[in-house]
């Protein structure tokens, strides 16, 4: 057989490019990996984002998956909520137990946020009681707990 990636029936590999035969078959899994965590955080974080519609008239998804050690996943199936700051205002957030954002408001005045963030949990949506959430590329403070202030 001359085939440079020849390889048998057990995916042996049978010639001086394991190496780096292996590093493409690792991406390979990693962009499979990423794909279905995807397609998997896709579905999660659109109900979390019809959940807040029902309540803002408005959602918008945010995060679909969350990278921990290097390996991809999907937002968790779980709804906290929590209201955040925002370069242009307020946004009450559907977050997973980790913290990663699902799906958000559209930026409003910190009261209108507030009173989303009330009627999340009126609904049903228990109040994520860490200090702080992740959005995009960014880990923001929580700032619900003023509600109460």
């Amino acid at each position: 057989m001359t085939n440079i990636l020849g390889f048998n029936k057990n995916i042996q590999f049978q010639d001086i490019l394991n190496v780096e035969i292996l590093i493409i078959l690792s991406k390979r899994k990693i962009i499979v990996q990423y794909f279905q965590a995807v397609q998997q955080g896709k579905i999660r974080a659109g109900k979390s984002q019809m959940k807040l519609f029902e309540i803002a008239g408005f959602g918008m998804l945010t995060l679909t998956t969350k990278k921990i050690d290097g390996e991809f996943y999907p937002v968790g199936e779980e709804d906290f909520t929590a209201v955040i700051q925002s370069e242009e205002g307020y946004v009450a957030v559907i977050v997973d137990k980790d913290g990663y954002t699902k799906a958000q408001s559209k930026s409003v005045e910190k009261n209108e946020a507030l009173e989303i963030f009330k009627k999340l949990r009126e609904s049903g949506v228990p109040e994520y009681s860490k200090s702080g959430i992740k959005i995009w590329t960014e880990d923001r403070p929580t700032i619900q707990h003023e509600l109460n202030e």
